[in-house]
């Protein structure tokens, strides 16, 4: 971290890596709770995949952070278990193709034992992943399963956009009684902003109006916030003024800011990296006709990747996944003067 704001001798922010920010949200975590530990794959000596646990095995020791084997469904399902002793585990797993190993852990046991012990076992667990696209990993480590997760009750889904929304994020999911997963896009990683390491822990259950507008909502969530952002940008140089929705929680999603959203503009376009047969951004959108149809003046747009295997090719991979010129085009559409 660097360029520290001060009010005299108190740290109040300081710019920061998305990164860092897990990191941070990951230590404070250990620190503050000694049923908190890290595992997974190259978490400890290695740092990990993506550098989110460098130096933390040196700082907290290896009883806090946990080299596993190489094997999904036997550390989630560990975790699960630790979980269900009464510690605090927070899991990593490599990218979030990975995380299909160890789905039978998630979903048939994790998600279910709550409801299957008639309330009597809580799980505990958060499980953090890498996903989504554009490092040119190619079809198998480029996947956005957010909503394949989202889709099941029992667990709760996060996906920070933001800097300090990663550590919080972090945070929040480690002091739930339910097991949470969170999603890293790999894009945001080398990202920096404004972390305030000592400010209270937002409330990302909630989705958060990043920009405000008046003539079309833009709702987003993870690594596509950047790309919203930079639409709204290039759209208000046209004079269209968009409000920009990260949701950063994808179960339970909040309809309440959705829809107040909605109410104020009239138009919506939803940008999601998944598939659009069956996506997050579908059940938005059928959401917003249940819950606002009369509050529509034109049709929901959604911005998905194309329904092929991510190809490797740098030119290839940008053509597929959603960019701030689709998302533009998107928004022009929904537009009176540009139909």
């Amino acid at each position: 971290m660097s360029r520290l704001v001060r009010e005299g001798t108190h740290v109040t922010a300081a710019t920061a890596t998305y990164r860092e920010a897990v990191r941070s949200g990951i230590r404070r975590a250990i620190q503050q709770d000694t049923r908190v530990f890290l595992m997974g794959e190259d978490v400890g000596r290695y740092g990990g995949a993506f550098a989110v646990s460098a130096g933390l095995l040196e700082e907290l020791g290896p009883e806090r952070i946990r080299d596993t084997p190489l094997s999904e469904s036997a550390f989630v399902g560990a975790g699960v278990g630790a979980a269900l002793g009464g510690m605090r585990p927070i899991v990593e797993v490599m990218t979030v193709n990975f995380s299909l190993l160890a789905i039978d852990q998630l979903v048939n046991s994790a998600a279910a034992l709550r409801h299957m012990s008639g309330g009597q076992l809580s799980v505990p667990l958060v499980v953090r992943m890498a996903t989504g696209a554009g490092r040119q990993l190619a079809a198998q480590h480029s996947h956005s399963f957010e909503n394949w997760y989202a889709h099941v009750p029992g667990l709760k889904v996060l996906a920070p956009g933001t800097v300090q929304d990663a550590r919080d994020c972090v945070l929040a999911a480690v002091d739930d009684p339910d097991p949470v997963i969170v999603f890293e896009h790999q894009l945001l990683y080398n990202v920096q902003g404004t972390l305030d390491d000592d400010a209270p822990v937002a409330d990302v259950w909630h989705a958060a109006v990043l920009e405000t507008g008046t003539d079309l909502t833009l709702v987003t969530y993870g690594g596509s916030v950047p790309k919203a952002l930079a639409a709204a940008a290039a759209l208000r140089s046209e004079g269209i003024n968009p409000e920009v929705v990260d949701l950063r929680c994808l179960r339970p999603l909040d309809w309440q800011t959705i829809i107040a959203s909605v109410t104020r503009t009239h138009r919506m376009v939803v940008v999601d990296e998944g598939w659009k047969t069956g996506s997050l951004a579908g059940e938005i959108v059928a959401g917003v006709v249940d819950r606002g149809f009369y509050e529509l003046d034109a049709a929901p747009e959604r911005v998905c990747s194309v329904e092929v295997a991510v190809p490797y090719a740098k030119h290839l991979e940008d053509a597929v996944l959603p960019s701030v010129s689709r998302i533009v085009e998107a928004a022009r559409k929904v537009m009176p003067r540009h139909g």
